[in-house]
């Protein structure tokens, strides 16, 4: 039995650097990793795939043989991609003895929503190899300062779940940037819950454009708490407490237990000594606003934990 994320998402939602961040993480705390690159169209990958399918098909290659668009383009190479299921099959093969697999998905949405061929790929690499997959859909944290954005992030998660069938976690991903954007109607919160939705009419309505279907969007809003399955986890891809977080649901999830995540300690034993080159976030940092509120999600008692074992250490905490 073999574990793995399929990480999917709108396009500049984080994918890649989600993968290239969560496998150096894995690494790090003892775990073997493979990343699938099933992106054609993704031709400057930062991390060392064990499986790209460029090898098998090219988006460029099929846009000018077929006069196909990148979006058509991408349905005919998932469809390729199924009909090929083989091809996928050899290269996992000898790699599901020790591995942990992260799937790179690309970021066209409705291959995750609409179209089958994506979901019949999965199936079929879940059924044949006996893998046990978490879909994690990232959504751009920015998303959330437009009131009427936040509601369309939340009915393609809720498509997105309903459609893949697979244990699910949605993500904002981008949190150390939401600041930026500028400041949220609501707390954070607010956000990631996602209970009284009919608080956003107002901020809804001051939008000339959102005002217009004002009726339309009270009625998306009471789907999507009718079906009561969309929540948010935050992340930001820098600080090494996200991703331990974002790892034990994951392993929650797919029910799977790995030697060396049974101790809190020996965790951050390891975090504390190894050095990440893609610039990890000292964790007893102190962050204010936003970024303090996403870290108060169930991050604190880690904080704690880390910061005394590096003050046993004699490390200082600044």
């Amino acid at each position: 039995m073999v574990f793995g994320q399929v990480v999917i998402g709108p396009p500049g939602s984080g994918k890649t650097t989600y993968c290239n961040g969560m496998s150096q993480f894995l690494q790090l705390i003892g775990r073997k990793v493979a990343v699938i690159n099933l992106d054609p169209a993704n031709d400057a990958l930062p991390y060392e795939c064990a499986v790209n399918i460029e090898d098998l098909i090219k988006l460029s290659d099929v846009m000018v043989e077929h006069s196909l668009g990148p979006n058509g383009g991408l349905v005919y190479c998932m469809d390729y991609l199924e009909k090929n299921i083989d091809w996928l099959e050899s290269k996992l093969k000898p790699l599901l003895k020790d591995h942990y697999f992260l799937f790179d998905f690309p970021g066209q949405v409705e291959l995750f929503f609409l179209h089958a061929n994506a979901k019949r790929v999965i199936m079929k690499l879940i059924k044949k190899l006996d893998l046990r997959l978490t879909a994690v859909h990232l959504v751009d944290a920015h998303l959330c300062s437009d009131p009427g954005k936040y509601v369309s992030a939340l009915l393609l998660s809720l498509s997105t779940m309903l459609h893949l069938e697979l244990p699910h976690i949605n993500v904002l991903s981008k949190i150390d940037l939401i600041e930026s954007y500028g400041k949220l109607a609501f707390n954070l919160d607010f956000y990631t819950d996602v209970q009284d939705l009919n608080y956003l009419q107002y901020h809804l309505d001051q939008d000339p454009r959102s005002a217009k279907y004002r009726k339309l969007t009270k009625e998306l809003c009471e789907v999507i708490e009718n079906y009561s399955l969309v929540n948010f986890t935050t992340l930001d891809i820098q600080a090494c407490l996200y991703l331990y977080l974002k790892v034990k649901n994951l392993d929650k999830y797919t029910r799977s237990i790995f030697e060396g995540l049974t101790n809190l300690l020996c965790e951050f034993t390891a975090l504390s000594v190894g050095r990440l080159s893609w610039g990890i976030i000292r964790v007893t940092k102190f962050y204010s606003g936003l970024q303090a509120k996403a870290l108060l999600h169930g991050v604190w008692a880690c904080h704690l934990c880390f910061l005394e074992f590096n003050l046993r250490r004699g490390v200082q905490p600044f």
